[in-house]
């Protein structure tokens, strides 16, 4: 018998154990888990030259399972005139549960009109 982890085998997480997760606006409608304490990242791209950005009232579906620690803009790389940067939020898992976190991309200045973007991700925290 082999040691784990030889000859190319791979142990997986297993739900609940994953302690750190980033994602992108490629995960906007899928379901995620994560274990309690754990860190949720989300960047999304963001170019507030448009009059565009993302709202920063994030519409968290429990706030006891789930609750927004930081966010803050990423200016681009490169200083280009008209250049988009990134929106970075980090979440913290409080406790056992499931949530939704949803936002929405807008020129706050046009209040009546739809978003440009959505994002929705589900975490379940065990």
């Amino acid at each position: 018998m082999w040691p784990h982890g030889l000859l190319g085998e791979s142990r997986m997480p297993k739900r609940g154990e994953v302690k750190e997760l980033s994602v992108d606006i490629a995960s906007s409608g899928k379901e995620l888990t994560l274990a309690v304490g754990g860190t949720l990242t989300v960047t999304l791209e963001s170019n507030v030259t448009t009059g565009h950005r993302w709202d920063e009232n994030v519409n968290i579906g429990a706030t006891t399972v789930m609750r927004q620690t930081n966010h803050k803009y990423q200016s681009p790389a490169t200083p280009i005139p008209g250049a988009g940067g990134r929106e970075v939020w980090k979440f913290k898992a409080l406790k056992a549960g499931k949530s939704t976190i949803s936002m929405v991309y807008k020129r706050p200045f046009e209040p009546n009109s739809p978003p440009a973007r959505t994002f929705t991700l589900t975490v379940v925290v065990q």
